[in-house]
């Protein structure tokens, strides 16, 4: 990790590298979720309505990020601590939509779901592109790497539940996906939480001429 971003200042290079980032990939999150719910109510897959949902948690996940990009880290920690709220926000709402399916099922279709996951998975994989470089700099860049990580995960899932409804003709595959990616959503918010909680703790010990030893990525 560069030295430059051990420097809280609001002109050190690292956090200029990092704004420009976030900037571009909260601009490509956010036009990909305006694309991705009408592609998905059109479609009727909630396979495609999660991914579109984590997209509008990213987009806010960024701007959040773009926030705190020259704070101290317990602040970067507490706004990781929402990102994780918003995460497990996003899997909630996903749950609501799955249920209503179960009660009011239809087969979604799938050519929609895979031009449009394919779609999401070139945005989401530039975004995954442009992160890359910032995954370990500190909390704030490491929680964005793990929604983009996920996004792109999720994408892959939706063009699979896409094949599997052209093969069996059914909207079983839409729904197992969706809770999949629930799933997935889960461990990311647990993930992401117990990291910012754990930063806190050692924030709330630290001195200030201990805070240069805190942790700054999340483990793995």
């Amino acid at each position: 990790m560069g030295s430059c971003c051990h420097d809280e200042s609001a002109f050190n290079p690292c956090s200029a590298r990092q704004r420009r980032t976030l900037w571009l990939t909260l601009g490509i999150n956010a036009l990909m979720f305006g694309v991705m719910v009408g592609a998905a109510w059109y479609g009727r897959s909630m396979a495609l309505l999660a991914d579109s949902l984590d997209n509008l948690g990213d987009a806010l996940t960024y701007g959040l990020s773009l926030y705190v990009v020259s704070r101290d880290r317990a602040a970067k920690a507490r706004v990781a601590l929402f990102k994780g709220g918003l995460i497990f926000a996003a899997a909630a709402g996903v749950v609501v939509q799955i249920v209503h399916r179960l009660f009011h099922p239809g087969v979604p279709l799938f050519e929609v779901m895979g031009v449009f996951s394919l779609l999401g998975l070139a945005a989401n994989g530039a975004c995954l592109w442009l992160l890359w470089q910032h995954r370990q700099e500190d909390i704030n860049m490491s929680s964005v790497w793990a929604c983009s990580r996920n996004d792109v995960a999720g994408n892959v899932a939706v063009l699979v539940a896409a094949a599997l409804v052209w093969l069996t003709g059914a909207a079983w595959p839409d729904v197992a996906v969706a809770s999949g990616l629930v799933l997935l959503l889960l461990v990311s918010s647990v993930r992401v939480l117990s990291a910012a909680l754990a930063e806190l703790r050692v924030a709330a010990k630290a001195s200030p001429a201990q805070t240069t030893d805190l942790p700054t990525s999340l483990p793995g």
